[in-house]
């Protein structure tokens, strides 16, 4: 998330569809929600956001206030590093989340936690206790002292591994030691609070070693980040120069080598100037996880890329209505592969592909493509779904 650390606002015409959760916090501080249609089709309230910091944008994540972000664009290109920000802003949130989680199912089977709530079955430590978080910040407000002493602890042996390991580059070892912090950083203030009261009592050392098997996982598991804002980015071109093509032979008749229009720099200028008035979009959305209350789903992430044009909507309900029989699914690799020789961009693609496959493999993390193909129709969706 370096890039994104670097650029302190976006600029992208971004939808956010707000949680039960974040609908009353913003409706408690007088914000207006809006209602917009999405390209699925669905109605959402929410707020739009065309110049913010990602930071701000973690941390609703973060606290559960966002369940949904879209964005749509007639061209992706100018705006490459900010959607690939984006996207790993939006990863890197989920990978916080789950950490924080893992963290905490971990510290309450620790055997120091475990005797202290044999010792005190008024005062349990446990998936059902419930302390304010008024309450945790100023108990946690007079121990500023232990846990700059905690997290020292934790993380030195963490940094003297990623220091001497000579396959590292000088840059991933700067990379890696700003993302552990990160992941402390970013733990809840109930974690803090059970490592505060444990630190130094007898057991301390089984807490510090969860935390720190946990955050290696979650390191390696961050590199999946990477891959997946490039993978998001190139079918997202993809979809984009397949609209400019269609574009081109609608402008230039008679011309039989659309490509050697559109990555002609004035030509597609004109093109792109033309998808705009048209309404011809790509749209691009995240759907983040169930819930806090959805078991099992609080870690997935599913990412859809669909074009949409004026009659989207009736072509859409047509096909699904009547003719339900032609929808062809099939996964991401497949449907490459069926594409005919030629198709620009269809290499890169692929091969960024089985880059992501093997990437989520490696570190445990459930990856699934999926094409819905409408027959009738030019309408393909493209579904990404993870889980952390």
């Amino acid at each position: 998330m370096s890039a994104a650390g670097k650029k302190f606002y976006l600029d992208l015409p971004l939808k956010v569809v707000l949680t039960e959760e974040g609908a009353s916090h913003f409706i408690s501080h007088k914000k207006k929600l809006l209602r917009f249609r999405l390209a699925d089709n669905q109605e959402e309230y929410g707020i739009s956001m065309d110049h913010f910091s990602p930071m701000s944008l973690q941390n609703m994540i973060l606290v559960d206030y966002v369940s949904k972000l879209e964005i749509s664009m007639s061209e992706f290109v100018s705006k490459r590093q900010e959607i690939m920000d984006l996207s790993k802003v939006i990863v890197y949130s989920i990978l916080y989340k789950q950490f924080d989680r893992e963290i905490f199912a971990a510290l309450i089977q620790c055997d120091c936690v475990r005797r202290h709530n044999r010792s005190n079955p008024g005062q349990l430590i446990d998936e059902k206790t419930k302390i304010s978080d008024k309450q945790l910040r100023n108990h946690l407000a007079m121990k500023e002292n232990i846990i700059q002493a905690a997290r020292q602890s934790i993380l030195e042996p963490v940094w003297k591994s990623i220091m001497s390991n000579k396959d590292y580059t000088p840059e991933e070892k700067n990379i890696y030691l700003l993302m552990t912090e990160k992941f402390l950083n970013r733990l809840s203030l109930m974690n803090w609070y059970i490592i505060t009261k444990f630190y130094k009592a007898d057991g301390f050392i089984q807490i510090m070693s969860v935390i720190r098997q946990s955050l290696a996982s979650y390191m390696d598991k961050s590199k999946v980040a990477e891959y997946i804002s490039v993978m998001v980015m190139e079918l997202a071109l993809n979809c984009e120069n397949t609209n400019m093509r269609k574009e081109a032979r609608i402008l230039y008749q008679g011309i039989e080598n659309s490509d050697s229009l559109i990555y002609d720099p004035d030509i597609r200028s004109k093109i792109v100037q033309e998808l705009v008035r048209k309404h011809e979009v790509v749209f691009l959305s995240w759907k983040i996880g169930g819930g806090s209350t959805s078991i099992g789903k609080q870690g997935s992430l599913n990412i859809t890329l669909y074009n949409k044009d004026d009659e989207f909507q009736e072509v859409k309900e047509n096909i699904e209505n009547k003719m339900a029989a032609d929808l062809n699914k099939k996964s991401l690799i497949d449907f490459y592969r069926q594409m005919p020789e030629g198709e620009e961009g269809t290499d890169l693609g692929l091969y960024y592909l089985s880059y992501l496959d093997d990437a989520c493999k490696k570190v445990n993390v459930k990856f699934e493509s999926l094409v819905n193909q409408f027959t009738a129709s030019d309408l393909t969706v493209i579904s990404l779904k993870f889980n952390f």
